[in-house]
Parts: C-alpha cells; structure tokens; sequence
C-alpha cells in the first residue's frame, strides 16, 4: 500500500492502492522522475470524477481537500 499525506502540514490522509497510484502518477505533470509531490484542486478532481476515476481515490482526495479548493499531497511506500 502506498501513503498519501498533506505536503503542506505532513498531515496523513490515507492509504491508496498501486493501481490508484499509478493513475495519479500518470495523471500528474512531474518534475523529475522521484516526484513524489502534487498539486491537486477541486476542479481537477471534477475532471477525474466525470472521466470516471477510482471513486474511492477521488472520496479520499475530496475528504482530504475538505472545503478548500486545492491540496497538494505527497506519497510514499
């Protein structure tokens, strides 16, 4: 399983598969190939959603964004 945590505060969020890894991974715009850090909003999970993305990856994002109108996350093994 892989971890999800809030990069601002270190806070976690929660557990993701591999496969829901590998989709954000390829849904992400990464920096250098050991990018573990993204910046979500709530319009791109909109777009995930209606692409019909893991409804569970995006309820743990959503949950995790709360109402603000972004998130940025990282991962780690």
């Amino acid at each position: 399983m892989v971890q999800l945590f809030n990069a601002d505060t270190g806070a976690p969020i929660g557990q993701i598969s591999e496969a829901q890894l590998s989709f954000l991974v390829a849904q992400m715009e990464e920096e250098h190939a050991q990018d573990q850090d993204y910046y979500l909003n709530a319009d791109l999970l909109e777009t995930w959603r209606e692409q019909g993305a893991d409804p569970a990856l995006i309820e743990l994002l959503a949950t995790a964004m709360g109402d603000g109108e972004e998130l940025s996350i990282r991962w780690s093994r």
